[in-house]
């Protein structure tokens, strides 16, 4: 005799909500407005609110297909246990087409409404984090955020080439800077979150390498970092105003990666360090992409 499976309830518009990573779609869309607002180029305010609602859905999209991928790791990691998939509250092929076809949605209308060259970066970006990332590296190798981490680095690169059509010095050193800021960022959270992800079986630098290297590792990343996060003012690309908050924003986040990367943890260790790195740099890009958004308003 076979035993009916029983069907889920319909997802709720909550689940659907949290299958994008809303939280995650903030610093997006924050990336890829500034990047447009930054752009020498203004366009129409109807244009830009379709870019930006593009670069939103895509990145909702790429969280939607992350999820359903990774609902088997998401099951045992405490910090993503009730997210819809493992939790039960949607199945996995309501959340496929979810994802696909907001994939699908956000790159035709951002090259019907506003220029292809933005929308092929858009697609690319939401390809990059799908199948590069997600599928290919995450569960394979330690340098899995380094290489990855290139997928949230486009926000900003979609919305200048949404203004101008054209992608110049300046987009590709945002692209830079979000790019090398992602392993400090993410490797923070790894060291506090470790056991999580031995239990998933990811390999993580601090699960694969130890805590050690993980800390040498955000030390040296914060160094290239700090380079393309200055680089715009000294290469006449921006003002003072944004060279100010870069130095001191960059100072500031040199001292807490330096903490990190120097200290040993102990049995019983809160990594209180560690955590404040991660809460900063969150605000850090926050701040950097405003203050070059300020910037660019004064001196124009």
């Amino acid at each position: 005799m076979t035993v009916a499976t029983p069907l889920l309830p319909p997802a709720d518009w909550r689940d659907l909500l949290a299958l994008t990573k809303p939280r995650v779609m903030t610093l997006v869309v924050f990336t890829g407005l500034c990047g447009m607002l930054a752009a020498p180029t203004q366009i129409a305010p109807v244009l830009a609110f379709t870019a930006i609602l593009c670069i939103a859905i895509g990145a909702g999209a790429a969280g939607a297909l992350n999820q359903w991928y990774e609902a088997d790791i998401d099951a045992v990691m405490r910090r993503t246990a009730q997210r819809p998939l493992p939790a039960g509250r949607m199945d996995a092929q309501s959340a496929l087409h979810f994802g696909v076809g907001l994939s699908v949605f956000s790159v035709v209308l951002m090259g019907v409404a506003v220029n292809w060259l933005a929308a092929a970066i858009l697609a690319g970006s939401i390809l990059f984090y799908v199948l590069i990332y997600t599928v290919w590296l995450k569960r394979r190798t330690p340098q899995n955020i380094v290489i990855g981490g290139a997928a949230g680095a486009f926000p900003p690169v979609i919305g200048w080439a949404a203004a101008t059509g054209d992608v110049t010095i300046l987009p590709i050193l945002l692209f830079l800077l979000v790019f090398l800021w992602t392993p400090p960022h993410f490797w923070a959270l790894a060291l506090f979150v470790k056991i999580d992800y031995a239990n998933a079986g990811v390999p993580m630098l601090p699960v694969v390498a130890g805590e050690r290297a993980t800390r040498v590792q955000i030390g040296l990343y914060t160094i290239p970092m700090a380079i393309a996060a200055v680089a715009p003012w000294p290469l006449g690309l921006a003002g003072f105003v944004y060279g100010a908050v870069a130095v001191t924003m960059t100072g500031v986040f040199a001292l807490l990666a330096l903490h990190v990367a120097t200290r040993a943890s102990a049995p019983g260790d809160t990594m209180k360090p560690e955590k404040q790195l991660f809460s900063f740099s969150i605000l850090y890009l926050f701040v950097m992409f405003g203050a070059l958004v300020v910037d660019r308003w004064i001196y124009a």
